[in-house]
């Protein structure tokens, strides 16, 4: 092909709530007339921004400009959780256990990778340390069956030689200030990001070192033109000899593997500041973070004022949507869900009200494939995170950029070799079987 149009524009049911508890940005640039560059990036996410800052790592003098739909954190990269994992987390398994030892390890040493990709950013960019706190996580067991996952969890762990820690009750009410944990497995090895001020600090940094990133600047099509590609906008177009795709899921509005992906979104509650007596009843360590011993379970975290204030995240229930717009119903019926297991875990918190709910957008394939692989002459891939934005959205925009200057490493020797996303079902029955599948995970994870 030699032309792509979108034909869906990103739409976000909810605040970013990341985002707004760090207060307003600076005012917004956006593409206000024509311009040339040596490589334009579609996104402002973990991928287009570690694509940016990938590429001028390798060659400084690019002209490098990122187009980003909405503001900076105000899509996937400030709605998801922030939780930065090294280990393995395969969302489809029943304990987050891969297919192989082999492969698990490489995926290991890939992740941490991105963890130290990212590190060196926070340093090179002075971004506050409290955006990027490596503390680790618990996996958390409501119930005896759980922790059996859990303890299946600790057996490979085991044999890929990684550091776990297995905590009972009490530890756990200890840390969380909940009666609710039957248990909980801890390793150290994830990152827990403030997600909205990692990626505004990211941006900051590149913009710093002459990154032209232009916010509230959607791309509706690019085509090629000649020997380069016109990158076309509202109010101007973009030449370019190279295009670097980081917008996750919207690769299906351009047509691209279109019928392949999964458009999942999840949706997540944020409480109001906790006053001094709800901290007082509450008890427990000021940050934290439990993703549930089964990947369709409840996700929950703390963060203290040095990340926006002293909250409590819930996050859980899924809905695919192929037209990549949540519901406003979903957000508000499953903030009801939210409000009801906050008060299952914390029944000392009542009266504490969820201020800020919201869809987040992932993007899946059956096979949990990313596309980060070249498209088109000259336009490449940092697509499909698989619901692991954080770590594999950054692995992809590494990966992708060097695949854009002719560079090879064990990134793009990864995500190179891996198959091509399968076809799904046609539509409704895709839609209809993933949701049923998920309603049924849900029902099965039970307390989780």
């Amino acid at each position: 092909m030699s032309s792509y149009s979108a034909t869906h524009l990103p739409v976000h049911r909810g605040p970013a709530a990341w985002n707004e508890i760090l207060g307003p940005q600076e005012a917004a640039r956006s593409l206000t007339s024509d311009r040339r560059a040596d490589i334009i990036i579609i996104g402002a996410g973990f991928a287009g921004l570690s694509a940016a800052r990938r590429l001028q790592q390798l060659e400084s003098t690019l002209q490098i400009v990122v187009l980003e739909a909405s503001r900076i954190a105000e899509g996937a990269s400030g709605r998801n959780s922030g939780f930065m994992i090294d280990l393995p987390h395969n969302l489809s398994s029943h304990d987050y256990v891969g297919s192989a030892f082999a492969a698990d390890r490489r995926l290991v040493d890939l992740n941490r990778q991105a963890i130290a990709f990212a590190r060196s950013a926070v340093e090179e960019y002075a971004i506050d340390r409290n955006f990027f706190d490596e503390c680790g996580k618990i996996n958390g067991a409501a119930s005896a069956a759980a922790h059996k996952h859990n303890q299946n969890y600790a057996k490979h762990l085991v044999k890929l030689g990684e550091a776990h820690e297995m905590l009972d009750a009490r530890q756990m009410k200890e840390i969380t200030g909940s009666p609710y944990y039957y248990a909980g497995l801890y390793t150290p090895g994830t990152v827990m990001l403030q997600p909205a001020g990692y990626v505004r600090g990211l941006a900051k940094g590149l913009r710093e070192r002459g990154v032209a990133i232009y916010e509230n600047t959607p791309v509706k099509n690019f085509k090629r033109k000649g020997g380069h590609w016109q990158v076309s906008t509202p109010a101007g177009c973009v030449e370019t000899s190279r295009i670097i795709l980081a917008n996750n899921g919207h690769l299906e509005s351009f047509g691209i593997e279109r019928g392949r992906l999964m458009q999942i979104f999840l949706y997540a509650s944020m409480t109001q500041e906790l006053d001094k007596e709800s901290e007082k009843r509450l008890g427990g360590e000021p940050r934290w973070g439990i993703t549930p011993s089964d990947p369709m379970g409840t996700t929950m975290r703390r963060i203290d004022n040095g990340q926006g204030g002293n909250r409590i995240i819930t996050r859980s229930c899924a809905k695919m949507r192929p037209g990549m717009v949540a519901s406003a119903n979903d957000v508000t019926r499953f903030a009801r869900t939210h409000t009801l297991k906050f008060s299952q875990r914390f029944p000392q918190l009542s009266g504490v009200t969820q201020q800020y709910s919201w869809a987040g957008q992932l993007c899946l394939t059956r096979n949990g494939v990313s596309v980060m692989r070249e498209i088109d002459s000259g336009v490449y891939s940092a697509c499909v995170q698989n619901g692991l934005g954080t770590a594999r959205g950054t692995l992809t925009g590494i990966g992708a950029a060097e695949l854009a200057l002719g560079k090879h490493s064990d990134i793009t020797q990864y995500f190179s070799a891996e198959p091509r996303p399968p076809r799904l079902p046609p539509q409704p029955f895709a839609m209809i079987g993933a949701n049923a599948w998920m309603r049924y995970k849900e029902w099965k994870a039970g307390a989780e």
